[in-house]
């Protein structure tokens, strides 16, 4: 499952999908009014669920159940949660960023003739269709156009704009949503079992997307670099030229992912800035840190912290503009030693 919790082909259902309902129940209304399409596009950023659905999809059309969402009791589901139903294939491809035509000419339109074995459909699952070359999807698109009465395709991408237009036209598009921090939190503190604290946290650093935060959530690296961070900010005041450089250089060096780094910075500050302004201890992140927040706040000026937001983001914007990281994160750092 590509929202974790269906990586491991566990007996999901659609229960088990978090903030995806529209999606969902576009998917069971077509199961109920038998309005299958002959072609999917599930569409959203990695890890944010498309997978999970795309498969509860093709088990709930496999189902010999006939109902609206898979028993996972029959024949069909026992396969297809196996991940050896004969009549769901998932296309494969050698080269990892590449799904060449010879990919889609062997694996889907070799093969769609053939009719089903056991099933009443037969479901090709394309993951990562965006690295589709333009000579698959020109290969791929002469299925679509005439596509066998039992077949059905989902596509599954991170960048639908990758794709011909005249893929798209023929695909019913469903999007994943991002979902609340709320209920990303709650879903961690009752399934991973984490607490409050660490499930407020990888919520509000997941940015909607479950499958993320289930990640960040058993990730030993993210709590490391979290820890080194928080040390850096506390201690900003102390740390001289030299340790902000050494601070800077060491994100490079360990490959940390700065995304990440720069969104622990600026939740930090947003905590500032917010408990400073109001007192609100509710919505603070970090809540374990309350005090050394509310010191670190007492030597801004509202100015300040604003300005070091901005930096942040300024960071930011200059990695991705290719800008050297040791000195864009080091003029970072100065500008939160600044307290005017």
């Amino acid at each position: 499952m590509e929202q974790i919790q269906n990586e491991q082909s566990l007996e999901t259902n659609w229960d088990s999908v978090i903030g995806q309902e529209q999606m969902t129940q576009n998917l069971e209304n077509a199961l109920k009014y038998k309005k299958i399409s002959h072609a999917y596009l599930f569409q959203g950023e990695r890890l944010s669920g498309k997978r999970m659905i795309a498969e509860l999809f093709a088990r709930a059309l496999q189902c010999e159940s006939n109902e609206r969402k898979p028993c996972n009791q029959c024949r069909s589901c026992k396969q297809a949660i196996n991940g050896n139903h004969p009549d769901i294939i998932y296309v494969e491809h050698d080269k990892p960023n590449v799904i060449s035509v010879d990919n889609i000419r062997t694996q889907i339109n070799g093969d769609i003739a053939i009719k089903p074995y056991s099933s009443a459909y037969k479901i090709y699952i394309v993951d990562e269709a965006e690295k589709m070359n333009t000579q698959a999807q020109n290969a791929l698109l002469k299925t679509l156009e005439e596509p066998p009465e039992y077949a059905v395709i989902m596509l599954l991408s991170t960048r639908a704009e990758a794709m011909l237009p005249t893929i798209l036209s023929r695909c019913v598009t469903l999007n994943t949503k991002p979902v609340s921090d709320d209920r990303i939190k709650n879903f961690l503190m009752r399934t991973v079992q984490i607490p409050d604290y660490r499930a407020s946290v990888c919520a509000s650093f997941a940015r909607g997307n479950v499958g993320r935060a289930i990640q960040l959530a058993s990730n030993e690296d993210f709590d490391k670099m979290k820890a080194e961070v928080l040390s850096n900010l506390k201690a900003i005041f102390d740390l001289e030229i030299y340790q902000m450089a050494a601070a800077a250089k060491k994100v490079t060096e360990e490959k940390l992912d700065v995304e990440d780094y720069l969104d622990l910075c600026f939740i930090w500050y947003r905590d500032v800035l917010l408990y400073k302004a109001c007192g609100d201890r509710k919505h603070i992140v970090f809540q374990e840190e309350l005090r050394d927040i509310e010191r670190i706040g007492e030597k801004y000026t509202y100015e300040a912290i604003e300005k070091v937001i901005g930096a942040i983001e300024q960071a930011r914007s200059r990695l991705k503009s290719n800008v050297n990281a040791d000195l864009t994160m080091e003029i970072m750092f100065m500008e939160m030693k600044k307290t005017k």
